[in-house]
């Protein structure tokens, strides 16, 4: 592939990332594209060369990449944690409208990838803009609920009795019913407990815009096919709620396909080397193309030559 930077100015600022393209394209064709939105936290446009390995695969089955630096990351202007859920929606658009103005895109084949929390923007972006397709990787459904299942599943893992779980979700609930009140930060500060790592005042103002997000009726939007993938032991998201959820809300029940991989984690990493920063430095310098688990590439490769238009 080859990779050309791309800013785009928006209202709210200039954003700046990367296109990635098959290496060899004629002047005449027409490529599908695939437009990355990010999970949560400060992520560049290559997600830390994480995206690059899947970028080449695609390229190799002749679509584009499209993936912007967050808002305040690289070039981008802004913060990214000042925007709402929908103001993420809003950032998508833009950039599948300055996509369709590219010669070498086809806009009837723009389509998107997203993680974790994109699975808040991707439902509400299939509402706005027609999506020739969607890949959602490990999305939750309800920000609440979500970060129980992950306070209780990583606090098992690591470990701790059902009464030490029962106190940090006690205590997580205090905090919840501050943000239901719309509670201050300092107010917030004076919940936190000796030792806790206490949220920043930008990360307070950025879970109070969006802990009410809950995807059940977004998910209705969808009219195209759906590629849902699923890690078998994700700690972060309950895949079986989602999963449910999921075969409830998007109908025709055709359009959407469900793969939960095995031995695999949230980040579609295995588990047999998350966790562990050596491991994945050896897998990334080493293999780099086999850093994520086996048959998630695969899986999204084929999504796209046989069910996707």
């Amino acid at each position: 592939m080859v990779e050309q930077s791309v800013e785009i100015q928006t209202p709210q600022g200039k954003l700046t990332g990367i296109l990635a393209l098959p290496k060899e394209v004629s002047e005449k064709e027409k490529l599908g594209l695939v437009l990355f939105i990010h999970g949560d936290g400060p992520i560049d446009a290559t997600h830390s060369e994480g995206y690059r390995p899947l970028w080449e695969r695609l390229a190799s089955i002749g679509y584009a990449s499209l993936s912007l630096d967050k808002r305040g990351i690289g070039g981008s202007e802004g913060n990214w944690l000042n925007q709402s859920i929908d103001d993420r929606v809003v950032e998508a658009e833009q950039a599948i409208a300055w996509a369709k103005q590219q010669s070498v895109i086809d806009g009837t084949r723009i389509g998107v990838w997203g993680a974790s929390q994109a699975g808040w923007v991707i439902p509400k972006l299939a509402g706005k803009d027609h999506l020739a397709f969607s890949i959602l990787v490990s999305p939750a459904i309800n920000w609440l609920k979500q970060g129980e299942y992950n306070t209780r599943s990583q606090m098992a893992k690591d470990g701790h009795t059902s009464q030490e779980i029962e106190v940090q979700v006690e205590y997580e609930n205090q905090i919840k019913e501050l943000l239901k009140h719309d509670g201050s930060y300092e107010e917030y500060m004076k919940l936190v407990r000796n030792g806790e790592e206490p949220m920043s005042r930008e990360r307070w103002s950025f879970v109070s815009k969006n802990f009410n997000s809950d995807a059940t009726e977004s998910l209705r939007n969808f009219k195209s096919p759906v590629l849902l993938l699923l890690g078998e032991d994700d700690v972060n998201v309950d895949i079986q709620d989602t999963e449910r959820t999921y075969r409830k809300e998007i109908q025709p029940s055709y359009w959407l396909h469900v793969k939960t991989l095995q031995h695999t984690e949230h980040s579609m990493l295995p588990t047999s080397i998350a966790g562990s920063e050596w491991k994945m430095g050896l897998r990334f310098l080493f293999a780099p193309r086999s850093i994520t688990t086996d048959g998630y590439m695969d899986e999204i490769e084929d999504f796209l030559t046989k069910r996707a238009p």
